[in-house]
């Protein structure tokens, strides 16, 4: 019994990891698209101070250059979060999964427990009037 409910704490704790996981990897994609958001303003801007949208000319602003590239690894960053995300999703699941079976079993043997009890108690008040 008390093996069991040792297996169901785990599995809880085990849960409760992997919902954590979730969490933050969603809190990360969040910020890492609200950072490239603010680069493709700050690009724009100084795109428009200089005149010059083009990359690829001479002139080209270094900041808005550089500001290119953070936002561009900043949005590879959030691809490979994304499927980070799924993944950390399917193994959620599969540890729900398995909380609810430890569960299950553990009412189950709860439940033939009482049934037990309630049989024996039963044949002691059979036994005891006759």
């Amino acid at each position: 019994m008390k093996s069991r409910d040792t297996l169901i704490r785990l599995k809880r704790f085990q849960v409760d990891e992997k919902r954590r996981r979730v969490g933050q990897i969603e809190a990360m994609i969040a910020e890492f698209v609200r950072m490239a958001a603010d680069l493709d303003r700050e690009i724009l801007a100084e795109e428009q101070r200089a005149g010059i949208s083009d990359p690829s000319h001479f002139a080209y602003p270094t900041y808005a250059r550089a500001a290119r590239t953070r936002r561009d690894n900043l949005k590879n960053s959030t691809a490979e979060l994304r499927a980070q995300l799924e993944d950390a999703k399917l193994h959620l699941e599969e540890a729900i999964a398995e909380h609810a079976k430890v569960q299950t079993l553990d009412g189950r043997e709860k439940g033939s427990l009482v049934e037990s009890v309630q049989s024996f108690q039963l044949s002691s008040l059979g036994a005891a009037r006759a």
